[in-house]
């Protein structure tokens, strides 16, 4: 937004690029090493000496992971409105950042400094890396594209190029967090039998390294890798540009606009149910991974957090090859509404999987199920991730009115947020404190609830394309030539991988 931009330039793109790869990197890690243990956290039963862990019943670890994920997609509209108007970009990042980097080493304080009061310090950490994370997380992605005059090609693959960051962050959480947890842990005898006592808040504290870590990347290089870039609020910008063009009269939304809205709120729809299915990734599949998957290769145990790296690491491999087979489909490339059904499909296929691990248990808790069951699930969860998730950030800047653009976005966050707490909600359905068998009973029906629901939504989904491809009114273009329209695939979901994420 800032006329201002430094000079200088690698790999063909601004040096403020790799600034805000770097940034990002360590934020997305900080996130999601905290994200893959929060769970596994709260449900950790205090051990004789105060222990790590909370002790919570999964049911009501679940619903608090629920509302947190929910209140992630939130925030960020009201952080989004702070920067615009008030703070800037760059003020809001440091905020933000600061604020998450206290949340974190706020769950990182040991039990035994606050004895008694560990559930209050939790909310404390927990409310601040929300708040933090409203101000970060809406305006590190804008400034990608603040670095690029309007219509300037490069600003596509500056996309592609910071979601890579963002997955090798998200990566290297799960892998690093379990050596914090794991190394710092200590052995001890519980009920006369010697039990591992895992070192949670040795991985809280490593995930406010990583924000910290970002922090200062940005403090030290911002100004003179990004010049003025961020630290006008952008409302004051667009003010003194409308100053310049007179008022611009408020006007009735036409037809044609409000088929287009029908549109994005029907498909809205459509992803609480992919995404309620989607987040039990950090839920109750990660519960499951732990207590009651065999995780061992030879001696060596696979750390749980280790699967929560699998999405990511699945996505940088495959999202050009999913981009790639799209352009080269050319005219029977699928409309978006098929897309999306396709992506539903793909999710319940993902949950066959985690259906065939319980299966294999036979119902006996003390089995353990393959960890491949775990592989294949994430890998078809994946797969429908990237046949939706870039749609839905497409779709809506292609068919929301400009004036009412982002109101339009602010809805489809909404969307999302609700799909994080219904997906909360829903994985809590294991039980509350009953016998492992019953949760085990109970992860089945979940499973199988969410697959059944996933893959017949995609099949009602599909049959509404075509009235919902009407509706568009010709929104959905086409490329002149097959390297534009794949750049742009990638882009798109580079793009929204930046705001997902």
């Amino acid at each position: 937004m800032s006329e201002v931009k430094a000079p200088g330039t690698m790999l063909g793109h601004p040096k403020g690029l790799f600034l805000l790869f770097t940034t990002e990197l360590w934020e997305r890690f900080s996130y999601y090493a905290m994200r893959a243990i929060l769970v596994l956290y709260l449900v950790d039963k205090v051990q004789a000496d105060g222990g790590s862990g909370l002790g919570w019943t999964p049911q009501d670890a679940l619903s608090l992971y629920g509302t947190f994920t929910g209140l992630v997609y939130l925030t960020p509209l009201i952080g989004g409105w702070l920067a615009d108007n008030y703070l800037g970009q760059r003020k809001s990042i440091y905020i933000g950042g600061a604020l998450m980097a206290i949340g974190q080493f706020t769950l990182a304080a040991p039990h035994s400094w606050f004895s008694g009061l560990e559930t209050t310090l939790f909310y404390i950490g927990l409310g601040t890396l929300i708040l933090g994370n409203g101000l970060f997380k809406p305006n590190i992605s804008t400034m990608v594209g603040d670095l690029y005059e309007e219509g300037d090609h490069r600003r596509d693959g500056a996309f592609t190029i910071f979601y890579m960051g963002i997955n090798v962050g998200a990566a290297l959480s799960g892998i690093i967090v379990a050596w914090a947890y794991t190394t710092f842990g200590h052995t001890e005898v519980v009920a006369g039998q010697e039990v591992f006592v895992n070192n949670w808040q040795a991985g809280f504290f490593c995930a406010g390294v990583g924000m910290v870590a970002s922090l200062i990347i940005q403090f030290f290089f911002a100004q003179r890798l990004l010049g003025d870039i961020g630290t006008v609020p952008a409302a004051k910008l667009e003010r003194d540009r409308n100053a310049l063009k007179g008022q611009v009269r408020s006007e009735p939304l036409t037809k044609i606009e409000r088929d287009r809205i029908k549109v994005i709120m029907i498909m809205g729809l459509f992803t609480i149910i992919f995404w309620a299915g989607f987040e039990q990734a950090g839920g109750l599949m990660n519960l499951f991974t732990n207590n009651f998957t065999d995780r061992m290769i030879g001696s060596w145990e696979v750390p749980t957090t280790y699967f929560q790296s699998l999405n990511a690491i699945f996505i940088v491999i495959f999202a050009p090859v999913i981009a790639s087979i799209w352009i080269r489909l050319g005219k029977n490339e699928p409309n978006s509404p098929v897309k999306f059904a396709l992506g539903l499909v793909l999710l319940g296929i993902g949950f066959l999987f985690m259906i065939g691990a319980v299966l294999q248990m036979g119902g006996d808790a003390s089995i353990k199920s393959s960890m491949w069951w775990l592989v294949g699930a994430y890998f078809f969860h994946t797969m429908g991730e990237l046949c939706l998730s870039p749609i839905g950030l497409s779709m809506v800047t292609k068919l929301a009115p400009l004036r009412i653009a982002s109101l339009m976005m602010g809805a489809w966050f909404l969307f999302i947020a609700i799909a994080n707490k219904v997906g909360g909600l829903v994985g809590s359905l294991i039980g509350h404190g009953g016998s492992v068998e019953d949760q085990l009973a109970n992860a089945m029906s979940i499973f199988a609830g969410i697959a059944i629901t996933a893959a017949v939504s995609g099949i009602i989904l599909y049959f509404m394309a075509d009235k919902l491809v009407d509706w568009m009114h010709g929104a959905e273009g086409h490329n002149d030539s097959e390297e534009e329209a794949l750049a742009e695939e990638i882009a798109v979901t580079a793009e929204h991988e930046a705001i997902k994420r």
